[in-house]
């Protein structure tokens, strides 16, 4: 997968998704909490396997087209962290 630079929150892409429709009829045909899908769009929660799979059957889209969008927002927001310095494994084949 290319890494984005600073790739939105996959929040910020299913708002614009969403159009016009607002967040607890959206929340009520995806059978999530109004709270939940809330959480989402304002990225403060990520989007799971289960979420991805129902925005997918909501909206048409590849099953894994939102989980990636989580992936890589995350990976680059990880590499972006500061971190200790990781020495390689010397395992043996």
């Amino acid at each position: 997968m290319t890494q984005m630079f600073n790739p939105p929150h996959p929040g910020r892409v299913l708002r614009e998704y969403l159009g016009e429709m607002d967040v607890t009829t959206a929340a009520k045909r995806l059978h999530v909490s109004r709270t939940t899908l809330s959480r989402i769009l304002n990225g403060a929660s990520g989007i799971s396997a289960d979420m991805s799979l129902r925005l997918s059957d909501a909206l048409g889209t590849h099953v894994s087209f939102w989980y990636d969008l989580q992936a890589g927002y995350d990976m680059w927001q990880a590499s972006h962290n500061k971190r200790p310095k990781i020495e390689r494994f010397d395992v043996a084949a």
